[in-house]
């Protein structure tokens, strides 16, 4: 397994990370701990979680997928074998706190809540889930400016999280669903004001949304920011699984409308030519998938997920995929001639 570091931390992480957002909806207690266990196995290191999950996000379930990794740390005493990444949610979460924010309060509460449910002493990574202020996340596009009166600014916010550094509670801290704009912002704020200094940034990125090259790759690259890619499969639309309407048994889409993002006429069309070319060069199209994320120069780990241990092992394998010139290059004509159809 490769390691990378993890910005200007010292810490190295495996360019697999386990996602664990099915955790407590799809996945149960026991299947958790035997995808922890195989991860771990087989060299990953890195694991992600966040305070709103599992998804779909719900009152009644909400913490449960972090109390699932707690009661394995605390089963397995391997603490220190693991680099645990979190998140405290932004605004929009009305059962969170009376209604979530990225406020001093807010952060410092959620912080405490997250370390109880994991059953640790330290966070390895905290990160803001998503901005408090009006901008593109989640899909949106055309960004309309407003003058928000009721964000939080980000000195605020990164104020808190210095305070949870100071306190030992959390090792380092990174940004998610941002904009450029709020990298350079924060990064801004750290040299000026003292305050931490944003290690890496959790957005999506795989083959049908590639967003992330237009404005934040060379931050990452000139700014030792690099790039948590999350939803590296779409949702699993990359696989192949979903094509011509086909809805598998206990698979996300089946199990959930909400999901829409990479489910659209044009994601199955360019996905169609994505899993041709996969099949073209004898190539698992998930493997392909993932192992052109793995590839990329400004990843520093490419977050997985998987609800059954076949999909867990089939996800393991890319480590070891290397894709060719050719199929690069052939990546390369279909993201031109249908660029980033999910945003």
């Amino acid at each position: 397994m490769q390691t990378r570091p993890l910005g200007k931390t010292g810490l190295e992480v495996s360019r697999l990370c386990l996602g664990t957002m099915t955790f407590g909806e799809q996945n149960s207690e026991t299947d958790a701990h035997e995808q922890l266990d195989r991860a771990v196995a087989f060299g990953i290191n890195f694991i992600d979680t966040a305070e709103m999950y599992p998804v779909p996000p719900k009152a009644e379930t909400q913490g449960r997928t972090e109390r699932y990794i707690g009661s394995w740390l605390k089963s397995r005493g391997s603490r220190d074998d693991v680099i645990i990444a979190s998140k405290v949610s932004g605004p929009g979460m009305a059962y969170l706190r009376g209604g979530s924010r990225l406020t001093r309060q807010q952060i410092l509460q959620a912080a405490d809540d997250n370390l109880k449910r994991l059953q640790t002493d330290y966070i390895d990574l905290y990160q803001l889930h998503w901005p408090d202020r009006n901008t593109n996340f989640f899909g949106k596009l055309n960004y309309r400016h407003t003058e928000e009166e009721d964000s939080t600014a980000l000195e605020e916010s990164l104020g808190a999280l210095k305070e949870l550094v100071d306190a030992g509670k959390v090792r380092a801290i990174g940004l998610s669903n941002e904009t450029p704009w709020g990298v350079m912002r924060c990064l801004h704020l750290a040299d000026t004001m003292g305050l931490p200094r944003v290690a890496s940034i959790q957005n999506p990125y795989n083959l049908l949304n590639r967003s992330f090259e237009i404005g934040l790759a060379e931050i990452a690259h000139r700014e030792d920011v690099g790039l948590l890619a999350y939803s590296p499969l779409g949702f699993g639309v990359l696989s192949g699984k979903y094509l011509d309407g086909a809805r598998p048994e206990n698979a996300r889409l089946t199990l959930f409308e909400r999901f829409q993002r990479y489910n659209s006429p044009q994601a199955e069309t360019a996905t169609r030519a994505y899993v041709e070319l996969a099949r073209q060069h004898g190539l698992d199209p998930a493997q392909m998938a993932l192992a052109f994320v793995n590839s990329r120069s400004f990843l520093t780990s490419n977050i997985i997920g998987a609800t059954t241990m076949e999909q867990l092992e089939n996800n393991l394998e890319s480590e070891a995929l290397k894709l060719d010139d050719d199929v690069l290059d052939a990546i390369e004509a279909i993201h031109t001639q249908m660029p980033n159809p999910c945003p």
